[in-house]
Parts: C-alpha cells; structure tokens; sequence
C-alpha cells in the first residue's frame, strides 16, 4: 500500500468558523464543502437566530461541526465566539455560502509558521459556479503599500470577511470585529487594528476561496455599509477626517439620499459608544491608511526659528 501524500493529510492547525443565519440550504452545502477538504479541518458553526430544527440539522451533518446557538443575532460577532472556542493556532472564515479551495488552509497555515508577524492573510476569492474574480482581488493586488520583508504576499488594510485567514493569538489580542459596528463592512477596522498593534496583513493570491452569494437584493445593505465607514473613522482616524466625512455624509442625506439618510441616523445613534472606544491609529498606520486612500500627508507646521 502506497504511502498518503502529504496534500491529502489531515491538517489540524486550522479552524474553519462559520456564520449563518436562516439560510440552512446554503449552510449544508458549505458544510458540505468543508467536510470535502484534504485538510479535514475542525468546524465551528455560529447559528445566529436559525430555528432549533436547523441548529439540529447542522449538528447532525457529517462535518461534525459545532454549532453554537447564540440567543440572539450577533451579527459579525459571532466570529469572535467561534474564534474563542477554537483550540486551533490559525482560523479561516467562511460565511454560509463561502468554503476553501483544497489545500489553500495548508498553504496559509505554512505561511503563518514560516512567518511569526503575519496576523491575517486575505485570499483571492472567485464567485460563483463560473468562478469569476471578485472585484476586490485586483484592489488587494494593486495595493500601494510597500512590501515587507518579513511578510509574504502584498500589505494591505482590508479584506473580505468570509475569504480571510487569521493567527487566532493576533486576532483575539486585536479584540476581534468590533461590537460598535456589528455587522456591514467590519472587516477595515479589524485590519487597522491587527496593523496598529504590529501584526501583517497581507492579500496572498495562491490561497483561494469560493463565494456563492445570494443574489437576492438586500435591503439597507448600502445603509449599514455607509454607517460603518463613517463609525469606522470616528473609533480610529484623526477628527478633522471624521467631521468631514460626516459632513459629506449629511450632505447626501440633505439631498435625498435615502441611504445616506439611513446612514447617518444609524451612525449618530452609536456615536456615543463609538467616542467611547476611539484610539486613533499609530501615526505610521494612519500614514498607511492616507496612502492606501491616495490622500496626501497634511502640511508640517512651520517651525518658528
């Protein structure tokens, strides 16, 4: 009898933390999935608010995933849960309609232990039965900062949610998806945060995820997405960025822009507890932040002589 090769082995250095949430089909066939992997990595399912026959269901499946029933939604949050209960050194994400490519949580997982700064690593995501690239892979790619040469892959300060790998240790030190935002376009402040406490974060095209998104509209989508961009910069940028954007965002809601009207309402309800928790980013991660964003340094103060 041959030997198994070495790509076909159980690797156990990588959880795979799910979300999900009234979507047991899709759910399934991510479990599915998962269960299909080389690797064989341990599961743990976040079911925000599904009805207890599908808890049921997603306990029963093959994976031998556990699945965790919060009493309420909790929204991006249930990331952090899963993180926690995870005994492994690196954790990947899937949503209820994204899995992993074979091999891909062996490749991250040989790069987080051949490189001990590396916090996050974005993969390169390809949608849908046609395999197309998502738009964000070219804007990871074509990321303006400087390459790191303890790092692998291209720097970054974001990435998408359910195609990202990360160092448990350094996500749990970052506090995880930050509970002021909740859910919708979360995934910047978390990459800010890893940046400001020393950690790379990094798009790696070789790693591969496959997302197969609902393509059922979703109301207040734009709403949430906008309220947390502006949350975003009152937890962690500079407060002349912050006015302006809100000003900018005031403006649209003035005009008739019903989301920006969302947008606004929902983020002055939270800015409260937002002001409560803002650290502004190091001044080296913030001048990542400016060049990413193509926006000049601020003038130096003239110096009195």
């Amino acid at each position: 009898m041959s030997a198994e090769s070495p790509a076909n082995r159980a690797d156990g250095r990588t959880t795979v933390a799910v979300i999900t949430r009234d979507r047991p089909g899709s759910a399934l066939r991510t479990l599915d999935r998962l269960a299909g992997l080389p690797e064989r990595p341990p599961v743990v399912v976040v079911d925000n608010g599904s009805d207890p026959e599908t808890t049921a269901v997603l306990r029963r499946h093959p994976v031998g995933a556990r699945v965790l029933r919060p009493p309420r939604n909790t929204g991006a949050l249930g990331r952090n849960w899963a993180v926690r209960q995870a005994s492994t050194p690196y954790v990947a994400f899937s949503d209820d309609d994204s899995w992993w490519e074979p091999g891909t949580l062996r490749r991250a997982a040989d790069l987080f232990d051949g490189h001990p700064r590396l916090g996050l690593l974005a993969a390169r995501t390809l949608v849908g039965d046609e395999a197309e690239e998502d738009p964000l892979n070219a804007v990871l790619s074509a990321s303006p900062l400087p390459p790191a040469a303890d790092l692998p892959g291209v720097p970054v300060l974001g990435f998408l949610g359910c195609a990202a790998v990360a160092r448990r240790s350094a996500f749990l030190g970052a506090g995880g998806y930050h509970r002021v935002l909740f859910f919708g376009a979360e995934e910047t402040l978390l990459a800010y945060d890893l940046s400001a406490l020393g950690w790379g974060v990094v798009h790696e095209p070789s790693l591969v995820a496959r997302h197969h998104p609902d393509t059922a509209p979703r109301p207040g989508r734009t709403s949430l997405v906008r309220r947390n961009e502006l949350l975003t910069e009152w937890l962690r940028r500079p407060l002349p960025v912050a006015l302006g954007s809100t000003r900018r965002l005031a403006a649209d809601a003035l005009g008739g822009d019903a989301a920006a009207r969302g947008a606004l309402g929902g983020a002055l309800l939270r800015l409260p507890r937002a002001l409560w928790h803002r650290r502004p980013l190091p001044p080296p991660v913030e001048a990542a932040v400016r060049t990413v964003r193509n926006v000049p340094p601020p003038p130096r103060p003239v110096e009195r002589t």
